[in-house]
């Protein structure tokens, strides 16, 4: 089963996807390919996958990814080979995603594998309060660009599974936690 977890940057994504692996065994990552620098603390191959914006050209010509998108002037893919060899696993795949790649990855992915969408919702005083919060030396240019796709991420909200209102990370992890039971049909879930 395929877990999409979207929402505006800054709605929680990467922390929840985080806790929900550090909690459960049965839960991994699918790291996205991105062109873009790490953050401070980000491990390359653990939710992203940092290469060259030239490597990724090739990513693309090679037809190496199921969906990409540029994001925020960087880009962001889905690898065909990690994807299939994490369903080949049997595990529950996490992946924080935004809403094109989400669409795209139903739309490819959807008669074949258990995908379930969940949207994170973030009341947008919120959003700009972690986007400084995470990096207190950004360009105010970016936290605006970043709050000013808010509206678009959430003209999507309609095509999700599930809308989550993140105001609480515990909360959160047990409303996302009784949606994998839920989607995954487990009597007994060991996750």
């Amino acid at each position: 089963m395929l877990v999409l977890l979207s929402g505006a940057s800054g709605a929680g994504k990467d922390t929840i996807k985080r806790e929900l692996i550090k909690r459960y065994t049965n839960i991994t990552s699918l790291p996205s390919y991105t062109d873009r620098e790490p953050r401070e603390g980000e491990v390359n191959g653990e939710i992203y996958n940092f290469i060259s914006t030239e490597e990724f050209k090739k990513l693309i010509e090679k037809n190496d990814l199921y969906e990409y998108d540029i994001h925020h002037n960087h880009y962001y893919g889905t690898s065909k080979h990690i994807l299939d060899e994490l369903l080949k696993s049997g595990k529950i795949i996490v992946k924080d995603i935004d809403v094109n790649g989400t669409e795209n990855l139903v739309k490819i992915l959807g008669n074949d594998t258990k995908v379930v969408t969940i949207f994170l919702r973030v009341p947008k005083e919120e959003l700009h309060r972690r986007l400084l919060e995470r990096n207190p030396n950004v360009d105010s240019k970016e936290i605006e660009t970043r709050l000013n796709r808010l509206e678009y991420e959430e003209s999507k909200i309609g095509s999700y599974d599930y809308v989550i209102k993140n105001n609480d990370l515990e909360k959160t992890i047990q409303i996302i936690t009784t949606i994998i039971k839920y989607e995954s049909n487990l009597e007994n879930p060991e996750f």
